[in-house]
């Protein structure tokens, strides 16, 4: 037993000294950040969202024929935030907090976020 608690020691001390905070593994960089990033896209091209949301409804089958302008401003709008790199590095600052968060407590931000006591 005494080895195993040696060794678990050993290896928490490589992982801080290998993998200091900042460091992103690939599904970090490849899956969880870009998840964030489409996320806080979509909220900030609500309009173009809604525009296209509504198009669709009320153009029915025909949605690919009719819908084409607002389609385009939506790809435009999500895009230009995809491809900013100063949006990818806020995404990702925002990941390593929620990341550390999780580090501290050992609790997801979804579960604490719903933790939270909505009236007292």
């Amino acid at each position: 037993m005494v080895d195993g608690v040696f060794k678990g020691l050993r290896n928490l001390i490589h992982h801080k000294i290998s993998f200091p905070e900042q460091h992103l593994r690939h599904v970090e960089k490849d899956v969880l950040i870009p998840k964030i990033m489409r996320e806080k896209a979509r909220e900030r091209c609500s309009e173009q969202v809604e525009d296209f949301t509504r198009c669709c409804k009320d153009s029915g089958i025909l949605m690919v024929v009719k819908c084409r302008k607002e389609n385009s401003a939506l790809k435009g709008c999500l895009t230009a935030y995809y491809n900013d790199p100063a949006f990818y590095e806020e995404c990702k600052l925002e990941y390593l907090k929620e990341r550390e968060e999780f580090r501290k407590t050992g609790v997801p931000t979804k579960k604490r976020l719903q933790r939270l006591p909505t009236s007292m």
